[in-house]
């Protein structure tokens, strides 16, 4: 879902005006730290029904993922936008932390994604997600809101996601917008319209 908000707010940034270059100014303590996390999630999502000992600590894992991005988020909590993520990872966070490491996903929302999502969520093989049941904590800050047509991407998400694209969508405003592309296209002509000096 983040991604969607990411691709949005880019979109939005651009007809507003923004440029692209804004976004190479980007400077996070840290950095580095994002894609690897990314990486970690990938690997555990294709790895954990094959290889034993990933199932087994997979849970754990994804709540190191979840505490490192926090501190990479609180690290760069002065950048616009920054602290709205943080606070929508941290109810993520919240959620997979009492539910044992996943994140709980209501079922009746998730009908429309297909029998074998629904089967492989109540199986507990459905990368960092299981189905909410009558244990489950705090059911109200799992994926509870279903996105279907006309949004183009059939999925589930929770509070938090709507949370952190909303802190996303303000970081990379602030990011397009600093560098309007307007103003640079009027400098550009400028330069070539200026008369020549003759010497």
């Amino acid at each position: 879902m983040v991604y969607d908000g990411i691709i949005l707010s880019l979109l939005i940034g651009w007809f507003r005006g923004g440029s692209l270059k804004g976004l190479a100014t980007m400077k996070l303590r840290g950095g580095w730290l994002f894609p690897l996390l990314l990486v970690v999630q990938m690997v555990i999502f294709f790895l954990q029904e094959d290889v034993t000992w990933i199932a087994k600590i997979s849970n754990e894992i994804f709540l190191l993922v979840y505490i490192t991005g926090l501190v990479f988020l609180w690290l760069n909590r002065h950048q616009p936008g920054f602290s709205v993520i943080f606070a929508g990872v941290l109810l993520n966070f919240i959620v997979m932390a009492v539910n044992g490491g996943r994140m709980p996903v209501s079922v009746e929302a998730a009908q429309f994604l297909g029998r074998e999502y629904i089967e492989a969520l109540k199986a507990g093989l459905y990368g960092k997600h299981q189905a909410i049941t009558s244990d489950t904590l705090l059911p109200f800050l799992g994926d509870i809101i279903p996105l279907s047509p006309p949004y183009p991407r059939q999925q589930v998400i929770s509070i938090g996601d709507v949370v952190m694209n909303v802190g996303a969508f303000v970081f990379i405003q602030h990011l397009m917008l600093s560098a309007p592309r307007h103003r640079a296209d009027d400098a550009e002509k400028e330069t070539t319209t200026a008369p020549a000096i003759n010497k």
